[in-house]
C-alpha cells in the first residue's frame, strides 16, 4: 500500500489544547484550527517526502524508515527523530518526547500525536 498522494484535512480534536502546550502562539493556533492543510505525501520504497500547506505555512519532511533524521517540528524548531513502518499502512515517528502514528486506511489518513497524556488527532482524506 503506498502513501504516495495529496490529503486534505477533514476533521481534528484536541488541536487547541495540543498546540498551546507544543509552545505554539495563541494567534497562530486560532489561524492553524480553521484552516484546511493539505498533505503530499511521496513515497519511493522507505523514503518519504511529506509536505504539509496550511495557509502560507509550509512545512516539508524528508526521511528514510529506520534511519535517524532532521524533522521539522510545527514549531519550526528543528530535532533528530526516527520513522519506523508496522505493517505496510503505519508510520511511526519518536522526535523529542512527541510521538506521531500516521496511519493509511484506504484513502484516509489518521495522523495521531501524542506528547505526555495529551492526544491530537487528524483525519485527512486522500483528494
Amino acid at each position: 500500500m503506498s502513501f504516495t498522494g495529496k490529503y486534505e484535512l477533514q476533521s481534528q480534536e484536541n488541536f487547541e489544547p495540543f498546540m498551546k502546550a507544543l509552545g505554539l502562539p495563541d494567534d497562530q493556533i486560532q489561524k492553524g484550527k480553521d484552516m484546511k492543510s493539505t498533505t503530499e505525501i511521496v513515497q519511493d520504497g522507505k523514503k518519504f517526502t511529506v509536505t504539509v500547506t496550511t495557509g502560507s505555512k509550509v512545512l516539508k519532511n524528508e526521511f528514510v524508515v529506520g534511519q535517524e533524521c532532521e524533522i521539522e517540528m510545527l514549531t519550526g524548531e528543528k530535532a533528530k527523530g526516527l520513522v519506523q513502518m508496522e505493517g505496510n499502512n503505519k508510520l511511526i515517528a519518536n522526535v523529542k518526547g512527541l510521538k506521531s502514528i500516521t496511519e493509511l486506511n484506504g484513502d484516509t489518513i489518521t495522523h495521531t500525536m501524542m506528547m505526555g497524556d495529551l492526544t491530537c488527532k487528524r483525519i485527512s482524506k486522500r483528494v
